[in-house]
């Protein structure tokens, strides 16, 4: 059993305090807003993510997690301390730090005894050696400690299972010693585990997130081809994923990525990029393809209505995807706005995110029922793929339009079908008239 501090209980620290509790550790789950810390005693959640409500309260009723605003208290005989803060987009893309340096500075001014800081937030190269840095000089007293980079690769939705069964743990550190035990505590999960140094681990979460958001916005632009030349994006899609080399995952065209990880690391690294004297074409048409999109898709439903001003636009889903209620970056936002300048009027629906979209989207009527919002639309924009979306009774969403017409933003409906059901339909990139 180890002594674990994690600092931030969003995202991706609370579920990491909650999954190294479940493993029979002891973890103190600290964050300075003190609602959000009083909430999680309660055991009100401060996010969506399934799972996650009885995993935390199996571990509180065992004992093996508690909730603090006190820095003093949750390093008391601490081993680790896990740095799990925001690192939200600055002004011309980098990284904001700001969160990462108080917490940092606070580690410092607490801390009792030899101590392991991981930064677990994604950062930029460098981030490392200069946590340490900011750790020394705070420090009351001088005390022994070590740095270790051990980015997270969760996604949300299906946090908790990634957490569990990763496909490998990073490692970074100029410490071998303190590498070797930040190992050992993640031995249980039984995934490969990769050490390296500090400045390598934090490029292997930029690049790999870079990757995986180049992948989507590469079959994004590629469906746009097969629309023209009446080819099926799916199908291309799977037949491509057959090859080792390529993969399934993450080539399924829609409206693009958001949420709190592609847009900020994609932009971070082709910012850290610039600073360094190179261009980054790759990740700037990365970015620019993605947000294309959103725009291609309100036009899109403009020419199917025949001019958006006085019409009824209704959005099924409003997270940025499935299994969580998370709207940074969410297209709904864009794609509501131009919608509203356009001049129509926009509903929305989300079976999670309702309370968080609420704030965001002031202009946008909420309803708490797909078929309540449908009643009276002139054309319903799918935005996220959730599954009780593909379960709908269109004979009765049909009934329900003014005009019986859906843009299938995630390819949820079979196109053939859709027509002989008599919509007007259009899928992405799923060949002529889909």
């Amino acid at each position: 059993m180890k002594q674990i501090c994690v600092v931030g209980v969003g995202y991706v620290g609370l579920v990491t305090a909650a999954c190294f509790a479940d493993l029979g550790n002891r973890v103190s789950a600290l964050d300075v807003n003190e609602q959000r810390v009083e909430n999680l005693k309660k055991g009100i959640m401060p996010i969506y993510e399934p799972g996650l409500e009885e995993l935390v309260a199996r571990n509180v009723k065992a004992g093996r997690i508690k909730f603090t605003t006190s820095y003093k208290e949750a390093l008391k005989d601490a081993e680790y301390a896990f740095i799990a803060v925001g690192t939200p987009s600055g002004a011309n893309g980098e990284a904001d730090l700001q969160y990462v340096a108080a917490a940092a500075k606070s580690i410092a001014e607490n801390m009792t005894a030899p101590l392991i800081v991981i930064n677990k937030s994604t950062v930029p190269i460098g981030t490392g050696d200069w946590v340490a840095d900011i750790v020394k000089k705070s420090q009351p007293k001088p005390i022994d400690f070590s740095v270790v980079s051990c980015p997270e690769f969760l996604r949300e939705g299906s946090a908790i299972a990634d957490f569990s069964s990763p496909h490998r743990t990073v490692i970074g550190s100029t410490d071998k010693d303190a590498a070797n035990k930040v190992a050992h505590l993640h031995l249980p999960l039984r995934a490969p585990i990769v050490i390296t140094d500090l400045r390598t681990a934090e490029m292997i979460k930029y690049a790999s997130n870079a990757f995986l958001a180049t992948k989507i916005s590469f079959i994004n632009e590629l469906a746009d081809l097969c629309e023209k030349v009446g080819a099926d994006v799916k199908e291309v899609a799977a037949g491509m994923g057959y090859d080792a080399r390529i993969g399934r995952y993450f080539l399924d065209a829609g409206l693009g990525w958001g949420g709190s990880c592609f847009p900020k690391d994609v932009e971070a690294l082709a910012f850290m990029a610039k600073e360094n004297g190179l261009n980054p074409k790759i990740l700037n048409m990365t970015l620019e393809v993605n947000y294309d999109r959103r725009k291609k898709a309100v036009k899109r439903v403009d020419e199917m209505v025949g001019g958006l001003k006085g019409k009824t636009i209704g959005l099924l889903g409003l997270a940025f995807k499935p299994n969580t209620d998370d709207m940074r970056d969410a297209p709904a936002i864009d794609i509501a706005e131009a919608l509203h300048k356009a001049g129509a009027t926009v509903r929305g629906y989300d079976p999670v995110a309702m309370e968080v979209a609420r704030p965001l989207l002031p202009a946008v009527e909420l309803f708490d029922d797909p078929y309540k919002l449908a009643k009276g639309c002139d054309a319903l924009m799918v935005i996220t793929e959730w599954n009780e979306f593909k379960q709908l009774d269109l004979d009765k969403v049909k009934s329900l339009l003014k005009k019986p017409v859906i843009y299938d933003g995630r390819n949820i409906y079979e196109p053939k079908l859709m027509k002989e059901m008599g919509f007007t339909y259009q899928a992405i990139g799923r060949g002529f008239g889909a």
